[in-house]
């Protein structure tokens, strides 16, 4: 039972190869959303414009991330595919080059002899082998194991989930015809933080490094980019 939780795939609700996705998409759109109501709360504004810009961003930089995403995987996919190409034609025309080059990454890795040559036979007996190893040997090239359309889904997800949030408490108090908004920043400021320590949480994962550091980190930049947000509004509200 033990070894099965230290090999799930799974974080939460969602595969473990996807977290950094998650995180990604989650940040962004939890400090955006946020800054946008941060200002608009600086600004004044009433309920109905919060939701109304809060909205227009969640959805057009969910969006967009999304794509960028979507295009940043491809081109890794693409120039990884290329170079193999490239690879697999060197392998086929300039076989003894090749052949020389896998020895010298074996011999670097301490192999001599005998066994440095029963190595070299090894891997050029199969072509994949031979040349799955230029690229990760030669080319310092690993295969991207994720999708596009899966990396583009999984950030315009967590983008929109995450980035509601600071969105919720102006939602419900629209949804029950409320006209004061004094405290509902303060609800959202404190709903957002719980957002951004969740993802924090998750970055570390992700990263595989300091949980409470990746935590604090995360909710210190959000909250910088909130109260500049809320500083600016301010200021502008006097002059316009």
């Amino acid at each position: 039972m033990i070894e099965q939780k230290l090999h799930s795939t799974k974080v939460f609700f969602f595969d473990k190869e996807y977290i950094s996705e998650f995180v990604y998409g989650g940040v962004d759109g939890a400090v955006t959303t946020f800054a946008v109501v941060a200002g608009a709360a600086g600004a004044g504004a009433d309920i109905r414009w919060v939701l109304i810009f809060g909205f227009a961003n969640l959805i057009a930089d969910g969006f967009s991330m999304s794509v960028g995403s979507f295009f940043s995987t491809k081109s890794d996919i693409d120039n990884y595919k290329k170079h193999e190409d490239i690879e697999y034609w060197e392998v086929e025309h300039l076989r003894e080059k090749e052949i020389q080059e896998i020895r010298e990454i074996y011999e670097n890795k301490g192999f001599s002899g005998k066994l440095l040559e029963q190595v070299v036979e090894v891997i050029i007996s199969n072509k994949k082998v031979w040349v799955d190893t230029m690229m990760k040997e030669e080319l310092q090239m690993t295969q991207e194991s994720k999708t596009p359309i899966k990396n583009a889904l999984m950030t315009f997800f967590s983008f929109n989930i995450v980035g509601l949030i600071p969105l919720l408490a102006y939602l419900g108090a629209w949804l029950m015809d409320m006209k004061e908004s004094s405290f509902l920043f303060s609800l959202s400021c404190v709903s957002t933080g719980f957002a951004l320590l969740f993802v924090g949480y998750l970055r570390g994962i992700a990263t595989k490094t300091n949980r409470f550091i990746c935590v604090m980190q995360t909710l210190l930049l959000g909250g910088l980019a909130a109260a500049i947000a809320y500083y600016v509004g301010e200021v502008l509200s006097r002059y316009f």
